[in-house]
């Protein structure tokens, strides 16, 4: 998505490298999509459609749970 739109960023991050990382977006397994800092979580490889979903439902909650609502 990132290649397609200039509004959306994307980062990569090896996760036994950035343990603090890893635990600060509570990631169990990998790849892990974390969209908006937690508003949105996938795990695994999820098919196009799933993750549009996943990214559209984290529009519509900006904040992830228990942070500023």
């Amino acid at each position: 998505m990132a290649m397609e739109n200039p509004l959306i960023q994307a980062e990569m991050v090896e996760a036994t490298e950035f343990p603090e990382l890893s635990y600060q977006f509570d990631v169990s397994g990998v790849p892990q999509t974390t969209i908006n800092l937690g508003a949105g979580t996938v795990v695994g490889a999820y098919p196009e459609d799933a993750l549009l979903e996943e990214v559209l439902a984290a529009v519509q909650n900006p904040w992830p749970v228990g942070e500023n609502n």
